[in-house]
């Protein structure tokens, strides 16, 4: 799960004549270096949360796609009735779909994007050349997440799970005050139904039968994770108000990649991609890229 809205990063990145937007089902940004990085947005998120990375990436050299996951967009009705293996399709469509195959592909996403790009990484092994994991949530565990979470696995086994929601509360996993209230007025008067604002700020309401299909997915991926050997980097905020250090550390443990690392940062919650430390996150990125191209 993670906070979703819309700054205008514009004012200091300028679009380039290549911006593309296709329908309105992502973000491709076309570079000069002949790298690419594939941006995987979180679960309920959009690719606006991405847009900071990406604009910071492309003004490096590379290329950038940040595709829309599926049903994202859609009535909440429709989306609650996804599968994670329809959100990791949208991921491998876009990966399988490039048509001018770069020297090198990375991978990386926010929260449940996170996992979908190890999971990119394990099943086409040699030609993912890094992945970047951001706030990887396998675990709502921060000290933010409701008493409630403890039921879930009750929810998961009843037909209740198609009935309930949660409405996520402040801090939105924002510890930038300022955009922290931009989120908050809207999610503080979004009605369930309401999807006028999910284009810019994504969904207020999330659906117990999502976080249902996100256990599926780390259950699926934990058996896996020993198979992936492209290097791996994990980013977390040592203070994430959704998802503690355990989430970076079980991925770090497990996978079996040889250059692998962990980068905690000290002032920021969950939405590292937009909070107070997000240029030292794309700076930590382009280092660890540029490192796997040193190498290669």
């Amino acid at each position: 799960m993670s906070v979703k809205f819309h700054i205008d990063f514009r004012k200091n990145h300028k679009l380039k004549p290549e911006t593309i937007f296709i329908n309105g089902n992502g973000l491709s940004l076309k570079g000069d270096n002949n790298r690419l990085v594939i941006l995987i947005h979180g679960l309920t998120g959009t690719p606006n949360e991405m847009k900071f990375l990406a604009h910071f990436l492309n003004k490096r050299g590379y290329s950038v796609i940040c595709p829309k996951l599926a049903n994202h967009g859609q009535p909440l009705g429709i989306l609650k009735k996804t599968k994670w293996q329809e959100f990791y399709q949208s991921v491998r469509k876009t990966f399988l779909e490039i048509k001018e195959r770069p020297d090198l592909i990375f991978v990386s996403g926010l929260s449940m994007g996170a996992l979908l790009a190890l999971l990119l990484a394990e099943e086409f092994p040699g030609k993912i050349s890094g992945v970047s994991c951001l706030s990887p949530t396998l675990f709502y565990d921060g000290w933010n997440t409701p008493w409630s979470k403890c039921l879930l696995p009750l929810a998961y086994l009843t037909p209740l799970k198609h009935c309930f929601y949660f409405k996520e509360d402040p801090p939105y996993g924002i510890k930038n005050a300022q955009v922290r209230q931009l989120v908050h007025k809207y999610y503080s008067q979004a009605k369930l139904d309401d999807i006028r604002g999910i284009a810019q700020y994504g969904y207020p309401y999330f659906p117990v039968t999502l976080l249902y299909q996100l256990y599926l997915l780390v259950k699926y991926l934990s058996s896996r994770l020993g198979n992936i050997r492209a290097p791996v980097q994990v980013i977390q905020a040592q203070d994430d108000d959704m998802t503690s250090v355990k989430n970076a550390q079980f991925i770090y443990d497990r996978v079996a990649s040889q250059n692998k690392e962990m980068v905690l940062l000290n002032n920021s919650y969950h939405v590292i991609t937009a909070d107070q430390e997000r240029d030292k996150v794309a700076q930590e990125m382009v280092r660890f890229f540029e490192g796997i191209l040193k190498d290669a």
